[in-house]
């Protein structure tokens, strides 16, 4: 059969549901999503020896030379992680959070796309011949980027509250509060007020998001994370 091919099977609850013949194809998008891009990021931190990390953000890449590179990794990297919220989609057939933890990751892949096509304002000295300090007044392209990111990475700490919730009424408490540490790291990396050290913390965000969400795609890979008693379903 081929992959677009669907299936007819029972949730643990009798009602029939659709799932993708290959539903472990689309949550190794969630895999690949986090270290392709760093990848991409990284080759471009070697090509722009003029960007200094520690004083911009890694969106700023966008404005820059071959800013498109940057635009390309964001849209990119979304569609990965909305493919995942699928894969998502098609393993969590029943119990709390099967419903919103999906929408919620494909709201943060939608965030990132978002992100890519509406470019940050250059600021700090970068690109080279930007005045430096931060940008007077924000264009209407660098507030849509800026609240893009916010409601997608917003979004990704409410499913990853969800799925603690989901966890711990399966009774895996350790990996419920896992789960919420994840969480509230990820909200005080992002919304701590000082303006010091911000473009590490986001970045530092970014590896927590791409990391847990990898988690949560490598678990449902290999069938746990599921109500007991849910049936194992073809990859």
């Amino acid at each position: 059969m081929t992959i677009g091919t669907s299936q007819r099977a029972a949730g643990v609850d009798g009602a029939p549901r659709v799932h993708s013949l290959r539903p472990g194809r689309l949550l190794a998008a969630g895999l690949l999503a986090g270290p392709l891009f760093a990848a991409l990021v990284a080759v471009q931190l070697v090509a722009h020896r003029d960007f200094d990390l520690s004083r911009h953000p890694i969106s700023m890449l966008a404005t820059g030379d071959h800013g498109w590179v940057q635009v390309a990794t964001f849209a990119v990297t979304g569609l990965l992680v909305v493919a995942a919220s699928r894969g998502v989609h098609h393993r969590l057939t029943a119990g709390r959070g099967r419903v919103w933890v999906p929408r919620l990751i494909a709201l943060f892949g939608i965030g990132l796309i978002a992100a890519g096509i509406f470019v940050p304002d250059a600021e700090n000295g970068y690109p080279a011949g930007t005045p430096d300090g931060p940008v007077a007044t924000m264009s209407w392209h660098g507030i849509a980027h800026s609240a893009s990111a916010a409601i997608g990475y917003n979004a990704l700490i409410v499913a990853m509250v969800v799925f603690a919730v989901r966890l711990a009424i399966l009774r895996r408490h350790g990996w419920a509060v896992a789960n919420a540490a994840v969480a509230l790291t990820l909200l005080v990396l992002l919304s701590l007020p000082m303006a010091d050290g911000v473009s590490i913390r986001m970045a530092f965000g970014g590896v927590v998001a791409f990391g847990w969400l990898a988690a949560l795609c490598g678990s449902l890979r290999l069938g746990r994370a599921r109500r007991p008693g849910e049936p194992r379903h073809p990859r």
